[in-house]
């Protein structure tokens, strides 16, 4: 069990230091802020052209839907079809892949939309083994995002860095992000407390237009609040890597359901996650809920304003889909990761995502790195048990604990 109590003085100089280390952050943020506004200008008009370049990937990507079964095949720059033979021509069918996520997600910003961090502390509270702090930072201009920053004894108590891991909720509109962290919520979802204890730097933000983080999509200029978790979510790691007691040459991302394909996007755009644990997360987009047109109407299932509304324009031809989990999956490697698909998911097929490990691991194999793709079949529902949490920190104590940073 937790023990809650109000920071005592043997904390205060920590907490001193923290206020200290966030207002330096954010001092040298400020010293920015004339250049941000400057970019705001260069930002709509960037975003003006993201936008007629995304709409001509779109018409391409569609024109060029390579098999999401065979990740071995490209198109050379001449259009025609080719073999991959070598991580280099890999990285051809892996562009498409991006291409295609961003022709349904929208364009993914560049160093324009990075603002001051302006992380602010809103409240911080003793647990067993860490602190546990509610703060906010600004993801960029005009959003704010709430977030669980919770911080272990030992690099409180001692000198040196600790591993850090991005925890990434699932489905909750009453509570939201808090249910990572807080023991009297759903059962088997406070991953972020439990990385704590063991040790871990862990970050828990919150996502767009659940509970109590609205942010207006449209307003800055988002076609999908994925996307926008995405950003957040990259935010997210570069705060913890501002942080001086962090250890930032690799982080860890894990997340059930919501979670679990959030953990995923966020992956493929931010190579600085070494270790993805994805629960309860995925299954092809042709095989979700089996196929029921009536998920694929706006504002359903995948369709929603918080996801993707566009995949909404694919009811009745998911096969045209520019991008599925076969191709993200693949689009990991050669990095760790552990798939949790339960045997009695009512969300997802275990045995789709079974298709989708077959189809992704020749990428792995040609990266020499077969093993680092695992998927599990806990005999459960939509649950991330015990023994399937065991093993992601082990796998985090693995790759980040033991020094084995990859470099994609």
């Amino acid at each position: 069990m937790k023990r809650f109590r109000v920071a005592t003085q043997s904390s205060a100089s920590f907490a001193a230091m923290i206020t200290l280390i966030f207002s330096a952050i954010n001092q040298e943020a400020s010293a920015q802020q004339t250049q941000t506004q400057q970019t705001q200008t260069q930002q709509t008009q960037t975003q003006q052209t993201q936008t007629q370049q995304t709409q001509t990937q779109q018409a391409q990507t569609q024109q060029t839907r390579l098999p999401r079964t065979d990740l071995l095949l490209y198109r050379d720059p001449q259009g025609q079809q080719r073999r991959v033979q070598t991580k280099q021509d890999w990285l051809h069918r892996r562009q498409i892949i991006i291409e295609g996520m961003q022709s349904v997600m929208g364009p993914m910003p560049g160093d324009e939309r990075r603002c001051p961090l302006d992380v602010r502390i809103e409240e911080e509270v003793e647990c067993d083994g860490y602190v546990q702090q509610l703060i906010s930072y600004q993801s960029e201009p005009g959003s704010r995002v709430p977030t669980y920053l919770l911080i272990p004894n030992s690099v409180r108590q001692a000198a040196g860095k600790a591993p850090a891991v991005l925890c990434l909720h699932p489905t909750d509109n009453q509570i939201g992000h808090r249910v990572v962290i807080d023991s009297n919520a759903k059962p088997n979802r406070q991953y972020a407390s439990e990385l704590a204890a063991r040790g871990y730097v862990t970050i828990a933000p919150s996502y767009p237009l659940l509970a109590n983080y609205q942010p207006d999509l449209q307003d800055l200029g988002w076609q999908s609040g994925t996307l926008k978790a995405v950003w957040d979510n990259i935010r997210a790691l570069d705060l913890l890597q501002s942080l001086p007691y962090v250890d930032d040459r690799g982080f860890g991302c894990i997340g059930h359901s919501l979670g679990g394909h959030n953990s995923v996007y966020t992956a493929i755009f931010d190579d600085r996650i070494q270790a993805i644990v994805t629960s309860c997360g995925l299954d092809s987009y042709l095989d979700y809920y089996g196929g029921d047109p009536s998920r694929w109407q706006p504002e359903q299932g995948w369709c929603q304003t918080r996801y993707m509304p566009r995949l909404a324009e694919y009811r009745g031809r998911l096969a045209e889909i520019p991008f599925d989990f076969h191709e993200m999956i693949a689009a990991l490697a050669p990095r760790h990761v552990l798939i949790s698909a339960p045997l009695h998911d009512s969300n997802f097929q275990s045995d789709s995502v079974d298709r989708i490990v077959k189809a992704a691991r020749p990428v792995f194999e040609l990266h020499g790195q077969p093993e680092r793709l695992r998927v599990m079949h806990p005999d459960c529902g939509h649950d991330f048990p015990i023994e399937i949490r065991t093993l992601a920190y082990t796998l985090f104590d693995q790759v980040l604990r033991d020094s084995n940073i990859i470099n994609p």
